[in-house]
Protein backbone atom coordinates (compact mmCIF):
# COMPACT_ATOMS: atom_id res chain seq x y z
CA UNK A 1 0.00 0.00 0.00
CA UNK A 2 2.76 2.47 0.91
CA UNK A 3 4.77 1.82 -2.50
CA UNK A 4 1.35 2.39 -4.21
CA UNK A 5 0.75 5.80 -2.73
CA UNK A 6 4.69 6.93 -2.64
CA UNK A 7 4.30 6.29 -6.98
CA UNK A 8 1.18 8.52 -6.68
CA UNK A 9 3.11 11.14 -5.44
CA UNK A 10 6.22 10.43 -7.86
CA UNK A 11 4.01 10.53 -10.60
CA UNK A 12 2.11 14.15 -9.47
CA UNK A 13 5.38 15.50 -8.37
CA UNK A 14 6.16 14.39 -12.24
CA UNK A 15 3.31 16.26 -14.13
CA UNK A 16 3.36 19.32 -12.44
CA UNK A 17 7.42 19.34 -12.84
CA UNK A 18 7.06 18.73 -16.42
CA UNK A 19 3.71 20.77 -16.99
CA UNK A 20 5.82 24.11 -14.99
CA UNK A 21 8.56 23.49 -17.52
CA UNK A 22 6.47 23.71 -20.64
CA UNK A 23 5.12 26.85 -19.31
CA UNK A 24 8.80 28.20 -18.16
CA UNK A 25 10.18 31.52 -20.24
CA UNK A 26 13.98 31.78 -19.61
CA UNK A 27 15.76 34.62 -20.56
CA UNK A 28 17.13 33.98 -24.15
CA UNK A 29 18.50 36.07 -27.47
CA UNK A 30 15.76 38.62 -29.10
CA UNK A 31 14.56 36.90 -32.03
CA UNK A 32 16.61 37.14 -35.33
CA UNK A 33 19.33 38.17 -34.05
CA UNK A 34 18.09 41.50 -33.52
CA UNK A 35 19.48 43.70 -30.37
CA UNK A 36 17.50 45.21 -27.32
CA UNK A 37 18.44 48.99 -27.23
CA UNK A 38 17.28 51.52 -25.19
CA UNK A 39 18.17 55.26 -25.30
CA UNK A 40 17.73 58.27 -23.33
CA UNK A 41 18.03 62.27 -23.66
CA UNK A 42 17.29 64.81 -21.03
CA UNK A 43 15.58 68.33 -22.68
CA UNK A 44 15.27 70.76 -19.81
CA UNK A 45 14.31 69.19 -17.01
CA UNK A 46 11.93 66.47 -19.42
CA UNK A 47 13.57 63.07 -19.68
CA UNK A 48 12.94 61.09 -23.72
CA UNK A 49 13.54 57.76 -23.40
CA UNK A 50 12.93 55.22 -26.56
CA UNK A 51 13.34 51.51 -25.69
CA UNK A 52 13.63 49.65 -29.39
CA UNK A 53 14.91 46.09 -31.19
CA UNK A 54 17.77 46.72 -33.53
CA UNK A 55 17.10 44.70 -36.94
CA UNK A 56 20.48 44.91 -38.83
CA UNK A 57 20.61 44.82 -43.03
CA UNK A 58 22.33 41.62 -43.18
CA UNK A 59 23.19 41.83 -47.01
CA UNK A 60 19.67 43.07 -47.85
CA UNK A 61 20.81 46.47 -48.78
CA UNK A 62 18.37 48.13 -51.67
CA UNK A 63 15.68 45.92 -50.20
CA UNK A 64 14.82 47.26 -46.70
CA UNK A 65 12.67 50.53 -47.95
CA UNK A 66 10.20 49.96 -50.10
CA UNK A 67 10.37 45.85 -49.80
CA UNK A 68 11.24 44.65 -46.08
CA UNK A 69 9.37 47.46 -44.68
CA UNK A 70 6.49 47.93 -47.55
CA UNK A 71 4.67 51.47 -48.39
CA UNK A 72 1.77 53.23 -45.98
CA UNK A 73 -0.47 50.52 -44.06
CA UNK A 74 -0.48 46.55 -45.06
CA UNK A 75 -2.30 43.47 -43.80
CA UNK A 76 0.51 41.34 -42.18
CA UNK A 77 -1.57 37.89 -42.42
CA UNK A 78 -1.64 37.90 -38.88
CA UNK A 79 -3.51 39.59 -35.91
CA UNK A 80 -6.80 41.33 -35.80
CA UNK A 81 -4.58 44.16 -37.72
CA UNK A 82 -5.65 44.61 -41.85
CA UNK A 83 -3.80 47.87 -42.43
CA UNK A 84 -0.86 48.03 -39.80
CA UNK A 85 2.26 50.78 -39.96
CA UNK A 86 5.24 49.26 -39.31
CA UNK A 87 7.18 49.21 -35.24
CA UNK A 88 9.50 51.40 -36.01
CA UNK A 89 12.04 48.61 -35.11
CA UNK A 90 11.87 44.74 -34.87
CA UNK A 91 10.06 42.27 -32.34
CA UNK A 92 8.01 43.94 -29.39
CA UNK A 93 6.87 47.18 -29.83
CA UNK A 94 8.85 50.29 -29.90
CA UNK A 95 7.57 52.63 -27.75
CA UNK A 96 8.53 56.09 -26.55
CA UNK A 97 8.28 57.99 -22.95
CA UNK A 98 8.17 61.38 -22.02
CA UNK A 99 8.18 62.65 -18.09
CA UNK A 100 6.71 66.03 -19.23
CA UNK A 101 4.32 67.31 -21.81
CA UNK A 102 6.54 68.06 -24.80
CA UNK A 103 5.60 68.98 -28.89
CA UNK A 104 6.18 66.72 -31.60
CA UNK A 105 6.58 68.52 -34.97
CA UNK A 106 5.19 71.55 -33.23
CA UNK A 107 1.87 69.36 -31.96
CA UNK A 108 1.60 68.75 -28.66
CA UNK A 109 1.84 65.40 -26.92
CA UNK A 110 0.80 64.98 -23.35
CA UNK A 111 3.87 63.67 -20.53
CA UNK A 112 3.36 59.26 -21.12
CA UNK A 113 4.70 56.23 -22.25
CA UNK A 114 3.51 55.70 -26.00
CA UNK A 115 3.66 52.52 -28.75
CA UNK A 116 5.80 53.93 -31.77
CA UNK A 117 4.95 52.90 -35.55
CA UNK A 118 5.93 54.29 -38.31
CA UNK A 119 3.42 54.52 -42.04
CA UNK A 120 6.57 54.40 -44.31
CA UNK A 121 6.17 56.60 -47.72
CA UNK A 122 9.43 57.52 -49.54
CA UNK A 123 8.47 61.43 -49.49
CA UNK A 124 6.34 61.87 -46.52
CA UNK A 125 6.15 59.30 -43.44
CA UNK A 126 3.50 59.56 -40.88
CA UNK A 127 4.86 58.95 -37.52
CA UNK A 128 2.19 57.41 -34.96
CA UNK A 129 2.52 57.63 -31.11
CA UNK A 130 -0.16 54.79 -29.51
CA UNK A 131 -1.60 54.53 -26.10
CA UNK A 132 -0.42 50.71 -27.06
CA UNK A 133 2.59 50.35 -25.99
CA UNK A 134 2.53 46.59 -24.73
CA UNK A 135 1.49 44.56 -27.59
CA UNK A 136 4.43 42.52 -29.64
CA UNK A 137 4.64 43.95 -33.48
CA UNK A 138 2.08 46.32 -34.87
CA UNK A 139 0.02 43.00 -35.45
CA UNK A 140 -2.84 44.13 -32.58
CA UNK A 141 -2.39 48.11 -34.16
CA UNK A 142 -5.95 49.90 -33.57
CA UNK A 143 -5.63 53.69 -35.39
CA UNK A 144 -8.89 54.60 -32.48
CA UNK A 145 -6.00 54.14 -29.83
CA UNK A 146 -3.85 57.08 -31.78
CA UNK A 147 -3.26 60.07 -29.40
CA UNK A 148 -0.70 61.90 -32.27
CA UNK A 149 0.14 61.84 -35.78
CA UNK A 150 2.64 63.99 -37.53
CA UNK A 151 4.03 63.96 -41.22
CA UNK A 152 8.11 63.83 -41.62
CA UNK A 153 10.15 63.67 -44.73
CA UNK A 154 12.90 60.79 -44.49
CA UNK A 155 16.65 62.04 -45.56
CA UNK A 156 18.73 59.79 -47.71
CA UNK A 157 21.39 58.87 -46.05
CA UNK A 158 25.22 59.04 -47.34
CA UNK A 159 26.38 55.99 -45.63
CA UNK A 160 24.60 52.97 -44.90
CA UNK A 161 23.95 51.93 -41.25
CA UNK A 162 24.16 48.10 -40.48
CA UNK A 163 22.02 48.21 -37.09
CA UNK A 164 18.90 50.32 -37.00
CA UNK A 165 19.02 53.05 -34.55
CA UNK A 166 17.64 55.94 -32.70
CA UNK A 167 20.37 59.04 -32.61
CA UNK A 168 19.60 62.91 -30.51
CA UNK A 169 20.49 65.27 -32.69
CA UNK A 170 20.56 69.40 -33.48
CA UNK A 171 19.98 69.63 -29.45
CA UNK A 172 19.12 73.02 -27.91
CA UNK A 173 18.13 73.18 -24.61
CA UNK A 174 14.97 73.39 -25.52
CA UNK A 175 14.74 70.82 -28.21
CA UNK A 176 15.96 67.65 -30.00
CA UNK A 177 16.19 65.96 -33.45
CA UNK A 178 15.59 62.48 -33.21
CA UNK A 179 16.82 60.71 -36.09
CA UNK A 180 15.84 56.67 -36.41
CA UNK A 181 18.78 55.69 -38.80
CA UNK A 182 18.58 52.12 -40.67
CA UNK A 183 20.38 51.34 -44.39
CA UNK A 184 20.58 54.16 -46.54
CA UNK A 185 17.52 56.12 -44.74
CA UNK A 186 17.02 58.94 -41.76
CA UNK A 187 13.61 59.68 -40.50
CA UNK A 188 13.75 62.45 -38.30
CA UNK A 189 11.60 64.09 -35.82
CA UNK A 190 11.59 67.29 -33.20
CA UNK A 191 10.81 67.09 -29.77
CA UNK A 192 10.27 70.78 -28.11
CA UNK A 193 9.54 71.57 -24.62
CA UNK A 194 8.35 74.73 -23.16
CA UNK A 195 11.21 74.44 -20.39
CA UNK A 196 10.17 77.53 -18.23
CA UNK A 197 6.75 76.49 -17.93
CA UNK A 198 7.72 73.03 -17.80
CA UNK A 199 10.15 73.89 -14.68
CA UNK A 200 7.55 76.03 -13.13
CA UNK A 201 4.87 73.55 -13.37
CA UNK A 202 7.52 71.22 -11.38
CA UNK A 203 8.05 73.55 -8.96
CA UNK A 204 4.94 73.98 -8.01
CA UNK A 205 4.39 70.02 -7.81
CA UNK A 206 7.50 69.94 -6.06
CA UNK A 207 6.88 72.40 -3.47
CA UNK A 208 3.48 70.96 -2.17
CA UNK A 209 5.67 67.61 -1.37
CA UNK A 210 8.35 67.18 1.69
CA UNK A 211 10.54 69.44 -0.45
CA UNK A 212 8.56 72.76 0.47
CA UNK A 213 9.41 72.37 3.74
CA UNK A 214 12.81 73.72 3.68
CA UNK A 215 13.12 77.73 2.57
CA UNK A 216 15.98 76.49 -0.11
CA UNK A 217 12.96 74.92 -2.12
CA UNK A 218 11.53 77.86 -1.87
CA UNK A 219 14.42 80.22 -2.71
CA UNK A 220 15.48 77.80 -5.71
CA UNK A 221 12.07 78.52 -7.88
CA UNK A 222 12.05 82.12 -6.87
CA UNK A 223 15.82 82.79 -8.04
CA UNK A 224 15.07 80.81 -11.12
CA UNK A 225 12.08 83.16 -12.23
CA UNK A 226 14.46 86.29 -11.75
CA UNK A 227 16.73 84.77 -13.89
CA UNK A 228 14.11 84.48 -16.68
CA UNK A 229 12.40 86.96 -15.89
CA UNK A 230 9.06 85.40 -15.54
CA UNK A 231 6.41 84.46 -13.06
CA UNK A 232 7.07 87.41 -10.56
CA UNK A 233 4.00 87.81 -8.60
CA UNK A 234 4.16 83.93 -7.58
CA UNK A 235 7.97 84.31 -7.20
CA UNK A 236 7.54 87.23 -4.46
CA UNK A 237 5.04 84.21 -2.56
CA UNK A 238 8.22 81.70 -2.61
CA UNK A 239 10.22 84.48 -1.32
CA UNK A 240 7.85 85.40 1.15
CA UNK A 241 7.68 81.38 2.05
CA UNK A 242 11.70 81.26 2.18
CA UNK A 243 12.02 83.63 4.49
CA UNK A 244 9.71 83.05 6.88
CA UNK A 245 10.76 81.33 10.15
CA UNK A 246 8.98 78.70 10.10
CA UNK A 247 10.76 77.53 7.13
CA UNK A 248 14.09 78.70 8.23
CA UNK A 249 15.19 81.20 5.74
CA UNK A 250 14.57 84.40 7.51
CA UNK A 251 18.29 84.56 8.91
CA UNK A 252 19.35 84.01 5.99
CA UNK A 253 21.32 86.40 3.41
CA UNK A 254 20.61 84.30 0.24
CA UNK A 255 16.70 84.24 1.30
CA UNK A 256 16.50 88.07 1.87
CA UNK A 257 18.69 89.22 -1.25
CA UNK A 258 16.85 86.71 -3.20
CA UNK A 259 13.49 88.78 -2.19
CA UNK A 260 15.36 91.91 -2.85
CA UNK A 261 15.96 90.44 -6.35
CA UNK A 262 12.63 89.61 -7.20
CA UNK A 263 11.12 93.24 -5.96
CA UNK A 264 13.02 95.10 -7.79
CA UNK A 265 12.32 93.07 -10.71
CA UNK A 266 8.94 93.99 -10.09
CA UNK A 267 10.14 97.63 -10.12
CA UNK A 268 9.28 97.74 -6.76
CA UNK A 269 12.75 99.31 -5.81
CA UNK A 270 12.30 101.14 -2.39
CA UNK A 271 10.91 97.65 -0.71
CA UNK A 272 13.67 96.01 -2.70
CA UNK A 273 16.60 97.86 -0.64
CA UNK A 274 14.89 97.53 2.65
CA UNK A 275 15.20 93.47 1.99
CA UNK A 276 18.75 93.94 1.12
CA UNK A 277 18.94 95.74 4.53
CA UNK A 278 17.44 92.45 6.10
CA UNK A 279 20.26 90.21 4.01
CA UNK A 280 23.40 92.43 4.68
CA UNK A 281 23.57 91.14 8.64
CA UNK A 282 23.90 87.53 7.58
CA UNK A 283 25.93 88.08 4.93
CA UNK A 284 29.21 86.09 4.85
CA UNK A 285 32.40 88.04 3.68
CA UNK A 286 32.01 86.31 -0.09
CA UNK A 287 28.27 87.44 0.02
CA UNK A 288 29.21 91.30 0.74
CA UNK A 289 32.13 91.34 -1.09
CA UNK A 290 30.08 89.94 -4.09
CA UNK A 291 27.23 91.72 -3.61
CA UNK A 292 29.39 95.06 -3.35
CA UNK A 293 30.87 94.20 -6.48
CA UNK A 294 27.53 94.17 -8.37
CA UNK A 295 26.98 97.34 -6.79
CA UNK A 296 30.32 99.38 -8.48
CA UNK A 297 28.97 97.59 -11.73
CA UNK A 298 25.56 99.41 -11.51
CA UNK A 299 28.13 102.46 -10.68
CA UNK A 300 26.71 102.82 -7.12
CA UNK A 301 29.95 103.71 -5.91
CA UNK A 302 28.03 104.74 -2.54
CA UNK A 303 25.98 102.08 -1.57
CA UNK A 304 29.14 100.02 -2.52
CA UNK A 305 31.24 101.22 -0.40
CA UNK A 306 29.01 101.09 2.52
CA UNK A 307 28.77 97.16 2.03
CA UNK A 308 32.67 96.58 1.45
CA UNK A 309 33.29 98.65 4.39
CA UNK A 310 30.34 96.59 6.14
CA UNK A 311 32.40 93.59 5.34
CA UNK A 312 35.27 95.28 6.44
CA UNK A 313 34.17 95.79 9.65
CA UNK A 314 33.07 91.99 10.40
CA UNK A 315 35.83 90.42 8.70
CA UNK A 316 39.06 92.63 9.53
CA UNK A 317 42.27 92.68 7.78
CA UNK A 318 41.82 89.35 5.23
CA UNK A 319 42.45 89.25 1.58
CA UNK A 320 39.35 89.30 0.04
CA UNK A 321 38.01 92.54 2.86
CA UNK A 322 41.31 94.82 2.12
CA UNK A 323 40.40 94.11 -1.74
CA UNK A 324 37.56 95.03 -1.05
CA UNK A 325 38.38 98.14 0.77
CA UNK A 326 40.93 99.17 -2.23
CA UNK A 327 37.40 98.89 -4.57
CA UNK A 328 35.07 100.99 -2.16
CA UNK A 329 37.23 103.84 -1.93
CA UNK A 330 38.23 103.53 -5.53
CA UNK A 331 34.33 103.71 -6.11
CA UNK A 332 33.96 106.70 -4.38
CA UNK A 333 37.12 108.75 -6.58
CA UNK A 334 39.46 108.59 -3.50
CA UNK A 335 42.66 106.14 -5.56
CA UNK A 336 44.81 108.07 -2.53
CA UNK A 337 43.23 105.76 0.39
CA UNK A 338 42.50 102.55 -1.67
CA UNK A 339 46.37 101.99 -2.79
CA UNK A 340 47.14 100.82 1.11
CA UNK A 341 44.69 98.39 1.04
CA UNK A 342 45.23 97.24 -2.10
CA UNK A 343 49.05 96.97 -0.80
CA UNK A 344 47.61 95.41 2.08
CA UNK A 345 45.74 92.84 -0.49
CA UNK A 346 48.71 92.28 -2.62
CA UNK A 347 50.82 90.58 0.49
CA UNK A 348 48.25 88.37 1.38
CA UNK A 349 47.04 87.33 -2.13
CA UNK A 350 47.35 83.32 -3.05
CA UNK A 351 47.44 81.81 -6.43
CA UNK A 352 48.32 82.95 -9.75
CA UNK A 353 44.87 84.94 -10.35
CA UNK A 354 44.86 86.53 -6.92
CA UNK A 355 48.29 87.97 -7.46
CA UNK A 356 48.17 89.79 -10.81
CA UNK A 357 44.39 90.93 -9.82
CA UNK A 358 46.21 92.75 -7.25
CA UNK A 359 48.96 93.79 -9.10
CA UNK A 360 46.71 95.42 -11.83
CA UNK A 361 45.06 97.10 -8.82
CA UNK A 362 48.25 98.45 -7.72
CA UNK A 363 48.80 100.00 -11.27
CA UNK A 364 45.83 101.43 -12.28
CA UNK A 365 45.22 103.32 -8.80
CA UNK A 366 48.79 104.19 -8.82
CA UNK A 367 47.88 105.77 -12.64
CA UNK A 368 44.57 107.30 -11.21
CA UNK A 369 42.18 104.58 -12.64
CA UNK A 370 39.09 103.12 -11.07
CA UNK A 371 40.02 99.26 -10.18
CA UNK A 372 36.16 98.36 -10.70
Amino acid sequence: MKKIFLAVIIAAFTQLVFTGLAHAQLTSLPDAGNKRATVSEGIGITDVTIHYNRPHVRGREGHIWGELIPPGYVDQGFGPSKAAPWRAGANENTWIEFSTDVMIEGQPLPAGKYGFFIAYDPNECTLIFSKNYTSWGSFFYKPEEDVLRVKVKPIPADKSVEWLKYEFNDQTPSSATVALQWEKLVIPFKISVDVVNTQLASFRKELRSDKGFTWESWDQAAQFCVQHKTNLDEALFWTDQAVNPDFGGSMTFQAWSTKAAVLDSLGRNTEAAEAMKKALPFGSVNDLYFYARALTRQKKGKEAFEVFKLDYDKHPDEFLTNAGMARAYSAIGDYKKALPYAQKAKVQATGTFNISTTDKMIKDLQDGKDVN
